[in-house]
């Protein structure tokens, strides 16, 4: 039966989903939770799933209301221990779950297995300790000792995910990262950025060449560049993926950075080109302990991936050998690095060799690639799996880069190749404007160099040069 408000004693959840409409105590093991979000009116919104050794599947839902984000429960580790006093458990449409109300309601957070200490990492100020409760914490936490490995496994569904190289567009995803920066883009409107060391699968575009004429693609998502101090703090390698909420809401600033977190229910779609993934309101949340063995086994292959003689080109099947790409430097003992590497790198000016791809070119139009005075003046916008630039192709580097000037028929082929234009004959203006391309891997030699020498950080520019077209 359920506690008294002065019979101070734990539930097991099993016998607490019998006890509608009463109030209970209850300890669990954290299995997820949502991200906070504004409810209606003033109050502000999560859930909590728990399980114990009565009820380890699926688990209770634990509805949590405070006056502010910062009054919910913000659970550090999936397997961390929860102990909530006087929630009501409620039914609907068929549902069981516990209501926190926050005038009543406390709650107490507590390390998970490997903790040995008997005081709260957060809880509410209404939270009154008492030895009772270390009993019920111990026991819980033999329970999840005493587990083996591929129990714990399936406990927190640690085996149904995709890494980022397995992304596609659609719902219901869940992925395994390593949060590394939150910002403000907007009013009310926050975005992650997340990593886990591989590379997203490229993005097919349209071929509709107003997109490339008008406008370059964008070079990121933000509004704005993130600043040098955090792009300094970012892996070289492996895709950053940009995560934002369905609406408008400040819940995902309450992430925790450099922690590695399970997305539940999330949404992956593709943006001007660009990976982005989207938090929905069913979507859930794990913070992960970097003990997990898939946590030390992710860091591992990066590690690895680090010591490759190839391994700052982009990790994809159909990335092929330099000695097959069609373009060609006169680098060749260079070895590759990323766009990461080009844009962080410690000196203005250097040199660099990069495997990319080019996504846009401007101006579209190959009569238009000289100047009236006839010198080649270009942009080409480049992207590996860590970043975009837009880099320049001017005057003796386009005479070297097209093998001088070939004709007008030679130079759009090439722009069409570079593109990944792949268009049959007989089609109409309209099919060729909304044609998919996938544009090829191609080698490039890159020169960043800055325009003012007052302002070398800020003026940062690119130039490819010492690169020609051999097919």
């Amino acid at each position: 039966m359920a506690c008294r408000d002065d019979d101070y004693r734990f539930l097991p959840i099993v016998d607490a989903i019998s006890a509608i409409n009463q109030n209970v105590n209850l300890v669990g093991v954290v299995l997820e939770t949502s991200i906070p979000r504004q409810f209606k009116g003033t109050d502000c919104f999560c859930t909590v799933k728990i399980i114990d050794e009565s009820y380890s599947s699926p688990g209770l839902l634990v509805n949590c209301f405070g006056e502010n984000m910062e009054k919910l429960p913000s659970v550090h580790s999936a397997g961390d221990i929860i102990l909530f006093s006087r929630v009501m458990i409620k039914s609907h449409c068929g549902d069981v779950n516990a209501v926190f109300n926050k005038k009543i309601s406390s709650f107490a957070i507590f390390e998970g297995k490997h903790g040995t200490q008997f005081l709260p990492y957060q809880a509410s100020a209404n939270f009154h300790p008492r030895d009772e409760d270390n009993k019920f914490l111990d026991c819980l936490r033999k329970w999840l000792l005493n587990r083996n490995p591929d129990e714990s496994i399936s406990l927190f569904g640690l085996n149904e995910y995709l890494p980022l190289e397995d992304i596609r567009v659609g719902e219901h995803l869940t992925l395994i990262c390593k949060v590394l920066h939150i910002c403000k883009v907007q009013e009310n409107k926050w975005m992650a950025f997340v990593w886990d060391g591989t590379d997203a699968p490229r993005a097919n575009m349209r071929a509709k060449k107003e997109n490339e004429i008008e406008n370059l693609p964008p070079l990121q998502l933000e509004p704005t560049p993130l600043p040098r101090d955090v792009l300094l703090k970012f892996p070289t390698i492996g895709t950053i993926l940009r995560v934002v909420m369905e609406d408008d809401n400040q819940g995902l600033q309450l992430l925790n950075c450099d922690r590695w977190v399970k997305l539940v229910n999330v949404k992956c779609e593709k943006y001007a080109g660009l990976w982005r993934c989207m938090l929905m309101p069913s979507s859930k949340l794990q913070y992960l302990s970097d003990t997990e063995k898939l946590i030390s086994e992710s860091q591992r292959n990066y590690e690895k991936r680090l010591t490759l003689k190839r391994r700052r080109e982009p990790f994809s099947v159909h990335l092929p050998p330099p000695s097959s790409m069609m373009t060609e430097t006169s680098y060749t003992e260079m070895p590759f690095v990323t766009l990461m590497d080009v844009i962080t790198h410690p000196k203005v000016t250097g040199k660099f060799k990069c495997a990319v791809r080019v996504i846009a070119i401007r101006p579209f139009q190959s009569e238009d690639f000289c100047s009236p005075q006839g010198i080649y003046r270009i942009t080409l916008t480049l992207e590996d799996a860590t970043a975009r630039i837009h880099a320049f192709l001017f005057a003796e580097d386009s005479e070297y880069f097209f093998d001088g000037y070939p004709s007008d028929r030679t130079l759009k082929r090439t722009r069409n190749a570079l593109l990944g234009v792949m268009i049959p004959s007989g089609r109409s203006n309209e099919e060729q404007q909304c044609a998919q391309r996938n544009p090829p891997w191609v080698q490039l030699c890159l020169k960043s160099y800055y325009t003012d020498k007052n302002d070398k950080w800020g003026t940062r520019k690119y130039r490819i040069f010492a690169t020609k077209v051999v097919d």
